[in-house]
């Protein structure tokens, strides 16, 4: 429908006509079980006022059909009113009450209402997801975050099913007519916008606790708790630990907020077939059910869930509370939870290393992002719908918490959080803008942070620091930082202001590379001279950005990159070690180094790695550097190198440890492009090699058996026992990715035509199958890129958002090497069709072309990587 797409002077248009009071909106899905029911009941009563009477606006519904639209007591003709996904409303009065009743959709995609069908019991499982703007596929509404209001939800589903939604339970009947069906009432919400309300609905595992909490002026907050999980997954579910988490976090943020929990209960849902990480509906937040473990996961993923926990607790306040006007200031509430996430894990937990991770991985991330060409500002500009669905990414969160971490240095962390409790108490239940909360910090912190903010949240791109040394006879002379701050979208220098520290690293007596002095600076233009070392002694390492203060890639000088090289695993300081890591990484990423030579200090320094963090990164990182950044000549050598190493630290590494753990996994990973392990792959999978400590869990063993199917190690009879014996919804994922991995021309023909024709894959088993299909030599997919690019436009016009993005995403070619020696990248054939495409495209939506000039740019970075290490 053309009408989906919202634009920014739309919704400003409607805001400033209408104020919204209150939604009660019934939805029936107590035939939800049955497969052969496509939709539900939906039925929305909204009030609200008008400020021109007389004038018209519309409502936002996405539906199977409208049955009846009734304006202030009037029946209107649905036929007149109904235009695609728009509900024209005209002639308004001063106050107003409307009524929209029809027929919505269960979704498959994890857009609005989605249904999932447990492979393990058959059991039936409902619960929404709607940001950006999927609530009106479930219930009429004025779609955009600045109309807030008060919800009732009334809910009709079986007796024996769990039901929850933002409110507290207020009513449950069984109805008398059918003893079989119940109606939940729950209590109406405080303000809140459409796109954070939620329904849960199912036949899931609960439990539930109290959390007992108090405020400095003596208020007592008695709020309930509850953990919803499916049931087949309740043998896996940990309540007692995400227990302890929440209350631990809801004391931590209470007391640093200094603003009672403001929504009455504190309830989270595990759900199947996520699309995110988690989601911050007030009273009932959702997250992705694989922080449900059902087979061993490493320390850092207990961490990685503790930190999601945590961010979505602080969007309470920073999102919830207060909501940002419209997407523009998505950053307003994500930036900040992301910042919060992992300021709880490091003040509430027992996890020491929240914030190497966040460097490790959260930065790597926006790091990533800020260099390709649609790079935008951490406050951007989103002109539409579309386009706030594309900026879900590392430069709102990821740069954008690492941007505040630098103003928290740069204000004080006393006059942050100050300033954020005026923000609170000024605009509760309401939306603001970058003006609002620069007006708080600024009168907390007396500081003018007009120019911070243009330097820092209103451009866009990375700044590379790298210093230049002069010295004699093992002495510092003059120390310079270049800053070099180009932006990708103007072309223009955008040098920063960096407030940063430099460690100077020396060995010790007992040979652990060790920091021995360091200085704090302000970098600012494009040569900063550091006068605070000269005389010093030239240490072994001199790391710009020691303890990660400031957002910035670092190129590490000639000196110091020799000692990383030789003795990175010598470093003790945890931080110091990742951030050694992200410099060499960077420096593959950007071509300045060959990609090999990255995997080689993996395999070098990688089994000494403790951080279990770091290691799986790193480990990740030298898979890409392999199958992406070395050119193909050389592939084969490096591949197997590493594949050795891995396969030797497998049986080295300690027993049931992470490590061990990691390197199994890698073992994995890298075996489907290479057969040189497979008889230790089959070994483990039939039992005839055993590994002491090691589990070969579900997850693993499909890891394997996708690696096996990759070479025509398996067959279909094989897949299917090993579906039976884990008949679960990741087993449906795990023997998807499998049999599309096969290869097969047919397999690829039948995996191309049920992702791009077919409509019967859920949006979890779409991405497996794109999975299996990319695990391919390349001369079988080179058929398929001509066929891509013809199917683009009618992609983007038949399926919804979440479905195209990773159909559009997932099936670019981008597995392409380098045409020879001395090949020019720029000229690459696929290079080549993307920019034909585009040029005859130009009208194409910016989301769809945003998403091809992505994957362009990350082909080309890395046939640039392949060129120079060739």
């Amino acid at each position: 429908m053309s009408n989906q797409n919202l634009s920014r002077d739309e919704a400003a248009t409607r805001s400033a006509l209408i104020t919204t009071h209150s939604y009660d909106v019934s939805l029936d899905v107590w035939q939800a079980a049955d497969p052969d029911v496509a939709g539900y009941t939906s039925r929305s009563v909204i009030n609200f006022s008008a400020s021109e009477p007389g004038a018209s606006t519309f409502l936002d519904f996405i539906s199977s059909s409208v049955h009846s639209v009734f304006l202030n007591g009037k029946g209107l003709p649905v036929s007149d009113v109904v235009d695609g996904s728009r509900i024209r409303l005209d002639n308004l009065q001063a106050e107003n009450q409307v009524t929209v009743t029809g027929t919505a959709l269960y979704s498959t995609s994890g857009e609005g209402m989605h249904r999932f069908y447990d492979p393990a019991d058959g059991q039936c499982y409902l619960y929404t997801q709607y940001e950006p703007a999927d609530a009106r596929r479930v219930f009429a509404n004025f779609e955009q975050p600045d109309l807030k209001a008060e919800f009732t939800f009334h809910v009709m589903a079986p007796s024996e099913w769990q039901v929850s939604s933002n409110g507290v339970e207020a009513l449950r009947t069984q109805l008398t007519s059918d003893p079989a069906t119940s109606r939940w009432d729950f209590a109406p919400t405080k303000p809140m916008s459409t796109y954070i309300t939620t329904v849960l609905a199912g036949p899931y595992f609960k439990a539930e606790d109290t959390w007992h909490g108090s405020l400095a002026d003596g208020t007592v907050l008695d709020v309930p708790l509850a953990l919803y999980c499916r049931a087949s997954m309740a043998p896996s579910f940990d309540p007692e630990e995400l227990f302890r988490l929440t209350r631990n976090g809801l004391d931590f943020f209470n007391d640093l907020f200094d603003y009672p929990y403001p929504w009455g209960k504190y309830e989270q849902a595990f759900v199947p077939e996520y699309n995110l990480g988690a989601m911050e509906n007030p009273g009932l937040v959702t997250f992705t059910e694989s922080y449900v473990f059902t087979s061993r996961a490493a320390d850092s993923q207990y961490q990685g869930r503790a930190n999601t926990l945590l961010h979505e607790m602080a969007h309470m306040w920073f999102g919830d509370l207060v909501t940002m006007q419209w997407w523009d200031d998505l950053w307003l509430k994500e930036s900040f939870a992301d910042y919060m996430g992992t300021l709880g894990v490091d003040r509430t937990t027992d996890w020491e290393t929240a914030w190497v991770n966040f460097a490790n991985n959260r930065k790597a991330w926006a790091y990533v992002q800020d260099q390709l060409p649609t790079t935008h500002p951490i406050v951007a500009d989103i002109p539409d719908l579309e386009a706030a669905k594309q900026n879900f990414d590392g430069i709102t969160y990821a740069k954008g918490a690492s941007v505040l971490k630098q103003l928290v240095a740069y204000v004080g962390f006393d006059a942050f959080i100050a300033g954020s409790r005026r923000y609170f108490r000024d605009h509760a239940y309401g939306n603001t803008t970058l003006a609002d909360l620069l007006a708080a910090l600024g009168a907390a912190s007396g500081r003018d942070l007009a120019v911070w903010a243009r330097q820092w949240l209103q451009t866009s791109g990375i700044s590379t620091l790298t210093s230049e040394i002069d010295e004699q006879d093992g002495v510092l002379g003059s120390v310079s930082l270049v800053q070099h701050a180009e932006d990708p979208i103007t072309g223009r220098q955008e040098p920063r202001p960096h407030r940063l520290r430099i460690g100077l690293y020396d060995f010790d007596a007992a040979g652990a590379l060790v920091r021995t002095d360091s200085v704090e600076t302000d970098v600012d233009g494009e040569r900063t001279v550091v006068g605070q070392l000269a005389g010093k002694g030239r240490p072994a390492l001199l790391l710009v950005n020691d303890e990660d203060l400031s957002y910035a890639k670092v190129r590490l000088d000639p000196h110091s990159e020799a000692t990383v090289r030789s003795s990175l695993g010598a470093i003790t300081d945890p931080m110091a070690r990742a951030l050694c890591w992200t410099a060499l990484w960077d420096s593959a990423r950007d071509a300045a180094t060959p990609a090999a030579r990255y995997v080689e200090a993996v395999q070098r320094f990688g089994p000494a790695e403790s951080g279990i963090g770091v290691l799986l990164n790193i480990l990740g990182n030298a898979g890409t550097a392999i199958e992406r950044y070395v050119p193909a000549a050389r592939r084969e050598e490096v591949r197997g190198s590493f594949l050795a190493t891995a396969a030797a630290e497998l049986r080295q590494a300690a027993p049931g440890s992470d490590q061990q753990l990691a390197w199994a996994r890698t073992l994995a990973a890298t075996s489907r492009f290479d057969a040189g392990q497979l008889g230790l792959l089959r070994g483990l999978l039939d039992g005839s090699t055993v590994i002491e400590g090691l589990s070969v869990d579900a997850d693993l063993r499909w890891n394997l058996w996708h690696a096996l199917a990759a070479h025509g190690q398996d067959n279909p009879e094989e897949l299917d026992a090993e579906l039976a014996r884990d008949n679960t919804a990741s087993g449906k994922s795990g023997h998807a990715t499998a049999l599309a991995a096969r290869p097969d021309p047919r397999v690829k023909a039948e995996a191309w035509g049920a992702a791009v024709h077919g409509t019967a894959l859920s949006n979890q088993l779409l991405s497996a199958t794109i999975a299996g299909f990319n695990t391919a030599p390349a001369e079988l997919l080179a058929g398929y890129v001509e066929p891509y690019f013809e199917c683009l436009e009618q992609v983007w016009t038949e399926r919804s958002i979440e479905i195209a993005s990773r159909i559009v995403r997932g099936l670019y070619p981008a597995g392409q090497d380098l045409d020879g020696p001395g090949a020019a990248p720029e000229s690459h054939p696929v290079i080549a069709r993307t920019d034909q495409w585009l040029a005859e495209h130009a009208d194409a939506p910016r989301a769809l072309r945003r998403i091809i000039i992505e994957q362009r740019s990350q082909l080309l970075r890395a046939l640039k990587a392949q060129a120079v290490s060739a």
